[in-house]
């Protein structure tokens, strides 16, 4: 069984799993939907059967100060459907703030062309998702 983070954004989501062992996690893929979470949830769903998730954790997007904002509120919604969708499966969150600045930190000192950074951020961050619920509760 694994664990499987995600990085909730407008246009792109970010994906991350975790080994079987859930020891370390790595970057899947970023599932583009434009706006649709149709497209997002039949993509989640085929993920969770190929890889035997038992756990997702979303990042929750805080304000620096830690208040709410609108898009916590979309998030909320998301989060809303999967657990209607995925009603067996434990969906937990993380405050995921600066995960996407360490995605654009991790990319500049890999020297990642910019026109792949934007292809790549949300899965990099999901990562960071991941890692940080796994320090947190595992």
């Amino acid at each position: 069984m694994r664990i499987l983070g995600i990085d909730y954004g407008d246009a792109r989501v970010g994906v991350a799993i975790t080994d079987p062992l859930k020891i370390t996690s790595q970057g899947l893929e970023t599932i583009h939907h434009n706006g649709n979470d149709k497209v997002v949830l039949k993509r989640i769903e085929e993920i969770i059967n190929e890889y035997e998730i038992d756990t997702i954790v979303v990042g929750m997007p805080f304000n620096m100060d830690g208040t709410s904002s609108e898009r916590v509120e979309i998030t909320k919604k998301f989060i809303h459907k999967l657990k209607c969708k995925f009603n067996k499966i434990k969906i937990d969150t993380v405050d995921e703030r600066l995960t996407t600045v360490a995605a654009h930190r991790t990319m500049n000192m890999l020297d990642v062309n910019s026109k792949c950074k934007r292809n790549i951020v949300d899965t990099i961050s999901a990562g960071y998702i991941l890692e940080t619920y796994m320090n947190k509760s595992l």
